[in-house]
């Protein structure tokens, strides 16, 4: 649970829960295979695709690396994951 840091509500996130995929924040360090397998542990879903990327960094600020990256999860029709924690703000 450490892992994922908290999910991603926009508007394309909204639009993609629709295609039953789910987006989240996730640390840096850790792998695909790993996020896959603690998903389908702990939601107990099947885990059809995962992509992930790097996000942008903000401005010209030397040395400041992003501590997480985006991962879209894509689940197999019929399994679903309940809301996970909005970060505050």
């Amino acid at each position: 649970m450490d892992r994922i840091k908290y999910a991603i509500f926009t508007d394309k996130s909204s639009r993609l829960v629709e295609k039953n995929q789910y987006t989240s924040n996730v640390e840096s360090g850790s792998t695909k295979t790993e996020i896959k397998h603690w998903v389908e542990l702990f939601f107990g879903v099947k885990v059809i695709a995962m992509n992930s990327h790097r996000l942008p960094r903000k401005g010209r600020r030397m040395g400041h690396t992003m501590h997480y990256r985006r991962i879209i999860i894509t689940l197999q029709p019929g399994y679903s994951i309940p809301p996970l924690r909005k970060k505050r703000t």
